[in-house]
């Protein structure tokens, strides 16, 4: 069970190992970011402690490749050089695409994974050591793979888990209450785990990470597989377990609207690296490439000739926008930065425009999380097909220097491969 194992970091005698990685050429964030976390370790009486300290995380695993062309050992590295802190009353999300070691570093959080190098803090880290089974009540965990066990009901798992965080026999029947109200399990309570759908799975999970107010909780993409309703209803959960509160907890989510609803900040992971951190507004500031304008025509304006006298209009207003996509009422472009001197004014050119062609709507906006999202991940894609291009290279070097005596009929084969 994936929740019994966030105790095994401690506070004054946690294991640090050094680092290898450089920190060269990190944004700025990412820097300041280090530096707050240098702080936090320096630092024996400060008020505002964070309540999760990373510093230097790195992950490397022993991989082997055996096959008919390629046998070779080499160090997979999963993370580099983590950095980061999460303040009282913050939930940081965690993004990145599949591969960029958000789950490894989770691992590594909640102590099923150790580190290779670094060390990671939590809670009341400035005490001494304290004992394992007293740190139960500190942390909470929701991890990826549901923790289940198939023939127990999901009250029994709510009054196990309970037990499990020391919570008291007369005051778990309304911790049960509450938690069930407020996430709607109430029907599903005498259903084994096995029987219930993907989206009860992860709100008993969601509970069950809960269940005695920790003052950290980990949530490892905590709504896959829920309906859009109950994924509302969850949000609304986070914010008020943790809006000015003396805890903090780190999300991992794929949804960019889950982010933007939760998290106070956001860090991206990349190749294992955290590539940008700061308040989403900030993100979007920061790296977004510019605006996105959306015209929704109306019917009797979609000829060649309608359409290309608003298009010259646009590119009037916007000298160097790009138009993205076309359909038979839409009009999409990507605006530059330097085309929006005012928002002000630029909105005041789109309304006479759209007084003097008529178009039914228009719809100007920044950059999107999801849209810094995907620059980063660009960069991911990039560094695979690079990887894959030096292994496919070294496996034809292997194959070649393989061949023991080479053959008219073999060197044709080769050739046409």
């Amino acid at each position: 069970m994936g929740v019994l194992f966030c105790c095994r970091i401690s506070s004054g005698k946690t294991k640090v190992h050094r680092n290898p990685d450089e920190s060269d050429n990190e944004d700025e964030d990412v820097q300041a970011e280090r530096t707050r976390v240098k702080e936090a370790l320096s630092c024996q009486t400060c008020e505002e402690k964070p309540v999760v300290v990373v510093s230097s995380l790195r992950k490397e695993y022993s991989t082997r490749h055996d096959g008919f062309i390629l046998n070779t050992k080499k160090k997979k590295v999963a993370t580099r050089n983590i950095s980061l802190c999460v303040r009282k009353g913050e939930v940081l999300g965690l993004l990145g695409p599949n591969g960029a070691g958000k789950t490894t570093t989770m691992y590594m959080l909640a102590g099923e994974t150790e580190p290779t190098a670094g060390q990671v803090l939590m809670g009341d880290y400035c005490t001494e050591f304290r004992q394992v089974d007293s740190t139960l009540e500190y942390i909470g965990y929701c991890p990826q793979v549901n923790p289940l066990w198939p023939k127990i009901t999901l009250q029994e798992h709510l009054e196990i888990y309970a037990s499990i965080k020391g919570l008291g026999q007369n005051e778990v029947a309304g911790i049960i209450k509450r938690v069930v109200n407020a996430l709607e399990l109430k029907e599903h309570l005498k259903k084994k785990a096995k029987n219930l759908s993907a989206g009860i799975k992860r709100k008993l999970c969601f509970a069950l990470s809960m269940l005695g107010n920790p003052q950290i909780v980990l949530l490892d993409e905590p709504s896959t597989g829920m309906d859009p309703k109950a994924k509302q209803r969850m949000w609304r959960a986070i914010r008020a377990a943790f809006k000015n509160r003396q805890r903090g907890a780190i999300l991992t989510t794929h949804y960019m609207e889950e982010a933007e609803a939760v998290c106070d900040r956001v860090a991206i992971m990349v190749s294992g690296q955290l590539r940008c951190i700061g308040s989403i507004q900030h993100l979007k500031g920061k790296y977004g490439r510019g605006y996105s304008l959306e015209v929704k025509l109306r019917e009797e304006m979609t000829g060649l000739r309608e359409v290309a006298l608003l298009h010259k209009e646009i590119l009037r207003i916007f000298p160097h926008a790009v138009r993205q996509e076309s359909f038979a009422t839409l009009m999409v472009y990507k605006i530059p930065m330097e085309d929006v001197k005012s928002l002000s004014e630029s909105f005041s050119q789109l309304e006479k425009a759209k007084d003097s062609f008529h178009f039914e709507e228009y719809s100007f906006s920044q950059s999107t999380l999801e849209q810094v999202f995907m620059e980063f991940a660009k960069e991911q894609e990039n560094d695979e097909e690079e990887i894959g291009s030096l292994s496919t290279t070294f496996q034809w070097q292997r194959l070649q220097q393989d061949e023991p005596v080479s053959t008219p009929h073999s060197d044709s084969i080769v050739h046409q491969l």
